[in-house]
């Protein structure tokens, strides 16, 4: 199995010079660990770190990253948040799918969209956790508390929740816990796959806009778009025409269609709606401009959640559900 890993050290932990980076042999996001299993070390974009024991309090300003890091119970104490009360975030501002247990535990929200220094290093951390890319990106501060405490660069745009979790269990020691979580989900995974009939393929599978003006388009490179593939879908592909827009940054997930090549992007025989309740289907179907196009001629258009933009163990579990009841048995003539 391939090994990822990420990039930490804490109060107790042991950062390793340049001339150590230089003269590793590992690659970045290997992980290596000692016989008595501490210490471990870890090549990374900032370089290689060693970890002599596991962390106890971990701030982590990625959203997105501490779903993963609840599923395998890692110490997480405080995480940053997103804008409350909409549909995809509650109270907290963290996200619907894992806020209750994130409560349960205590977990902090820092703050609310806009990475806070301030509380970052409130919240006494011996392990910071920053997303390297995306929306929730707190790397324009990773200067400045790289030098509070040890700060772990990683990207989630190449990587799916469970290569995420297998990073974390491995360097933090919650590799049984790791491989439980896995385990749980790719037999749900498994029984899903067996139990549907896919809809016309391919598929095109996106974030449909709120104004109707485009989308971002998953690629096989999205965490989406690798477990669709994994269920028997055939990710439609995007032509090149209307590839371009780096408004976002440079992104492997997604591929931006808007304006008047967006209906050319949407090729596929069926269209998933992700981040999207069922009233974002009527939407689409009743958008003009998409009239010419196939999935919605033939009324071949899905919505699969508002949870799903950002997937985890919580929200890919509750995709697989509303997967099988979209297309499960029931909704198939005998």
């Amino acid at each position: 199995m391939r090994v990822f890993i990420i990039f930490v050290v804490s109060f107790v932990l042991v950062s390793c010079d340049a001339s150590d980076a230089t003269s590793s042999s590992l690659s970045i996001n290997q992980v290596e660990k000692s016989a008595s299993g501490w210490p471990r070390s870890i090549m990374t974009s900032k370089g290689l770190l060693t970890l002599e024991k596991p962390p106890q309090r971990i701030v982590s300003t990625s959203v997105t990253l501490s779903g993963t890091l609840l599923a395998i119970d890692a110490p997480l104490i405080a995480s940053g948040a997103t804008m409350p009360n909409t549909s995809v975030a509650g109270e907290q501002g963290f996200m619907r799918q894992w806020e209750p247990i994130a409560i349960q535990r205590g977990v902090v929200p820092l703050y609310q969209t806009e990475p806070n220094a301030e509380a970052i290093i409130n919240a006494n951390p011996n392990l910071i956790i920053i997303s390297a890319t995306s929306g929730d990106s707190a790397m324009n501060l990773y200067e400045q508390l790289k030098d509070i405490a040890p700060t772990l660069v990683i990207g989630y745009d190449d990587k799916s929740w469970i290569q995420l979790a297998q990073i974390f269990g491995d360097l933090f020691g919650l590799e049984t816990k790791a491989k439980k979580v896995i385990d749980d989900f790719q037999l749900k995974l498994h029984k899903t796959k067996e139990h549907i009939t896919l809809p016309p393929q391919p598929t095109t599978a996106m974030v449909y806009y709120q104004d109707g003006s485009g989308a971002n388009i998953w690629t096989e490179a999205s965490a989406q778009g690798r477990l669709l593939i994994e269920l028997g879908f055939t990710l439609a592909m995007v032509p090149e025409s209307i590839k371009g827009n780096i408004s976002m940054g440079k992104r492997n997930d997604i591929v931006i269609a808007t304006g008047e090549r967006f209906p050319d992007g949407l090729t596929g025989e069926s269209i998933l709606l992700f981040s999207a309740s069922p009233k974002r289907v009527k939407q689409l179907n009743e958008n003009s401009y998409l009239a010419s196009v196939k999935a919605v001629q033939n009324k071949q258009v899905y919505a699969v959640g508002n949870d799903t933009f950002r997937l985890d163990y919580y929200s890919a579990t509750n995709l697989l559900s509303r997967l099988n009841i979209l297309f499960g048995p029931s909704n198939h003539e005998e």
